[in-house]
C-alpha cells in the first residue's frame, strides 16, 4: 500500500506551450486576460513558466461574432491528463475562444521567454498585366476550348 502511494506521488510533468485566443473585451484588461489563462493552466495542477501577451490581430474568420482577437503565450508544466482538461474548460469558457496546446519539451526558459509575434507583412498587389496568366482575372470571353461556332478555331486537318 505504501509502494502505491509513492508511486502516485511522482507524476511526471511535461513541457507545454499554449496558445490562448481571447476576445477584443480582454484587450484593455491585459491583467485579466493573464490572471484568467493562470487560474485555467494553475486549476489543473500547472505551474506556468512564462505567461505573457502575444499579440492583438484580426482574425481570418469570425469566431464567435469576433473579428479581433487577443492571443496570450503560456509555458507551463503539467501531467499529461491536464490538458485534456484546460481544453475542455476553454470549450465551457465563453471568454476564450480557442486554445491550442503543443509539446514543448525542446525549449529552454531562454527561448521561451524571447518568444515574439511576428510582423504582418503586406501583400503586395501585382498588376494584371504582370500576373502569371493563370491568376489574371478572368474576362466575359470563355478559356479553354473554343467552341464549334468560333470562327477563329481552326478546321480539322485532312477534310476540306
Amino acid at each position: 500500500m505504501a509502494k502505491a502511494k509513492k508511486a502516485e506521488a511522482v507524476v511526471a510533468l511535461n513541457q507545454y506551450e499554449a496558445m490562448f485566443l481571447l476576445g477584443t473585451g480582454f484587450a484593455a484588461d491585459l491583467d485579466g486576460a493573464l490572471k484568467l489563462v493562470r487560474g485555467i493552466v494553475e486549476k489543473h495542477e500547472g505551474q506556468v513558466l512564462v505567461l505573457k501577451k502575444w499579440d492583438e490581430r484580426k482574425l481570418a474568420y469570425e469566431i464567435s461574432g469576433q473579428k479581433r482577437g487577443l492571443y496570450v503565450l503560456c509555458y507551463f508544466k503539467s501531467p499529461g491528463e491536464a490538458v485534456t482538461a484546460i481544453e475542455r474548460d476553454v470549450n465551457l469558457s465563453d471568454q476564450i475562444l480557442r486554445v491550442l496546446v503543443t509539446k514543448a519539451d525542446h525549449l529552454n526558459p531562454e527561448e521561451m521567454a524571447a518568444v515574439e509575434p511576428q510582423p504582418i507583412v503586406p501583400r503586395e498587389e501585382r498588376p494584371s498585366w504582370d500576373r502569371p496568366y493563370e491568376d489574371r482575372p478572368s474576362s466575359s470571353a470563355p478559356r479553354g476550348r473554343p467552341s464549334r461556332h468560333d470562327e477563329s478555331a481552326e478546321a480539322p486537318v485532312g477534310r476540306e
